[in-house]
């Protein structure tokens, strides 16, 4: 993720990402102002979900430190898949990073419940990559 993982912050930074440039991504970035992010650290794109190179993200994860939490509208702005969401959260929680969804109220990695609850998606996801293999 980073090479400063030894600098806690305890920051929050917001991604916002919409799937074309005719959407708009205001309902989401009023969603992370109000939960008390600052517009310089909302990051955003305008592509599809299923692109694998997204500058904005990219740009977030790497403004990232440890302590800091990652927040999103919803689940489905992050992530391609839901075994890409699980990865990218795993990461983050490697690195001492948190991850909160504002409107999945339950998701917030920074909780012992939420952290729960993020578990059984992961182990969702993994069931389905297991049955697909099968």
């Amino acid at each position: 993720m980073n090479d400063l993982t030894h600098v806690v912050t305890n920051r929050c930074f917001g991604y916002a990402r919409v799937s074309t440039d005719d959407q708009d991504l205001s309902l989401q970035i009023d969603a992370l102002l109000r939960f008390g992010i600052g517009s310089e650290d909302i990051f955003t794109d305008k592509l599809s979900g299923s692109k694998e190179d997204r500058p904005g993200l990219n740009a977030c994860l790497e403004s990232l430190r440890r302590g800091d939490t990652l927040v999103v509208w919803r689940l489905d702005r992050l992530g391609r898949s839901m075994r890409h969401l699980v990865t990218l959260v795993e990461q983050l929680r490697e690195t001492e990073i948190g991850f909160k969804s504002i409107s999945d109220g339950a998701i917030d990695t920074t909780t012992a419940s939420g952290e729960l609850i993020f578990n059984i998606f992961s182990a969702l996801a993994q069931f389905e990559r297991r049955l697909i293999q099968e």
